[in-house]
């Protein structure tokens, strides 16, 4: 058994496999040689970054299983892919605490108006101007799958009204008001203070936020981006927040990354950008690891496997992430 690796690890994160699947030869491949390497790999443990042959991988026919070391799987999810026998699983769920302190950082800023509280304190003024609260708001969270139902936990205590749209809305917890289907996204929208967006990103939610969703929003609403860019049409953004018909934006991810330096989002005054770092953690590596271990040892066991994605809607239907992983 062949394992080829495309992430930051470390000796130690190697000898954890190695213990995991004492049998198997393991390569780090890193971005640079991940291309040619994975021509031979019987498992892929990783995220490239770089351009991948994803058909002749395919047509060879000896990859059996990806593993993601990322929520998002437009990396791997190519055609060819999806329609073969390769098993994939992904890390779904399991930064959803990063993911959620990184909402919260984003939302906060903009509910106490620190975007122009920055600006001002490098001008040396000390003007008080109007905040907003988050206490009492209408909080509407697209996308309930880890990362979401993480940060409806996080907003609880702050005495929110929490609504939530899903692709298969069940299993809605007490804290939650409303879990809609996805169909209902609208009625989301007319009703939230603030929209959190947790989507995957797929055929389905690709645009999803567009002009004609901007027009159900509330004319004071923030929104913030902790999904992928593209779920966003950056042109109709840029132009609700010109037209007043959004306060505010807070954005981990953006519709192209990086964002383009001619892009009008970086200097409003009501947008939070951030360089899609909503999953960094001083533990990702060792959790990354951990959690590959644990379905390394399932695979080999023939045991089902943690997050094992449906592919054709990009995403684990009922994630378990780190449930029975150790990550701490």
């Amino acid at each position: 058994m062949r394992i080829v690796l495309c992430y930051p690890a470390e000796s130690r994160h190697l000898e954890a496999i190695a213990e995991a699947a004492p049998d198997a030869e393991i390569i780090d491949a890193g971005q640079q040689h991940i291309a040619e390497e994975i021509l031979a790999a019987d498992i892929f443990c990783g995220h490239a970054k770089t351009p991948v042959p994803w058909e002749d991988v395919v047509a060879r026919g000896r990859l059996q299983w990806i593993q993601s070391s990322a929520a998002g799987m437009d990396h791997c999810l190519v055609p060819s892919v999806i329609n073969s026998e390769i098993l994939v699983t992904s890390a779904s769920g399991l930064f959803a605490d990063q993911v959620a302190e990184q909402a919260m950082a984003l939302l906060l800023g903009l509910t106490r108006n620190m975007p122009v509280f920055y600006r001002a304190q490098q001008k040396h003024e000390f003007i008080r101007r109007p905040t907003s609260d988050l206490h009492g708001a209408t909080v509407g969270i697209v996308g309930f799958g880890g990362n979401g139902r993480r940060i409806a936990e996080v907003l609880a205590p702050w005495k929110v009204r929490i609504l939530a749209t899903d692709l298969f809305p069940v299993d809605k917890p007490g804290h939650v008001e409303t879990l809609w289907p996805a169909q209902r996204l609208y009625d989301l929208l007319a009703a939230s203070d603030v929209v959190v967006l947790c989507t995957p990103l797929n055929e389905q939610t690709h645009g999803l936020l567009n002009a004609q969703a901007f027009a159900h929003m509330k004319p004071n609403a923030l929104l913030i981006n902790v999904a992928r860019g593209p779920v966003v049409v950056e042109a109709d953004l840029v132009n609700a927040l010109q037209q007043g018909k959004l306060r505010g934006a807070g954005l981990d991810v953006t519709e192209v990354e990086p964002l383009a330096d001619e892009s009008q989002l970086w200097d409003m005054p009501n947008v939070l950008i951030t360089p899609h770092v909503g999953a960094q953690s001083a533990r990702r590596v060792d959790d990354s690891t951990r959690f590959f271990c644990e379905n390394l040892r399932r695979y080999q066991r023939n045991e089902p496997l943690l997050n094992l994605v449906d592919k054709k809607l990009g995403f684990p239907i009922r994630p378990t992430h780190t449930k029975g992983v150790r990550t701490h």
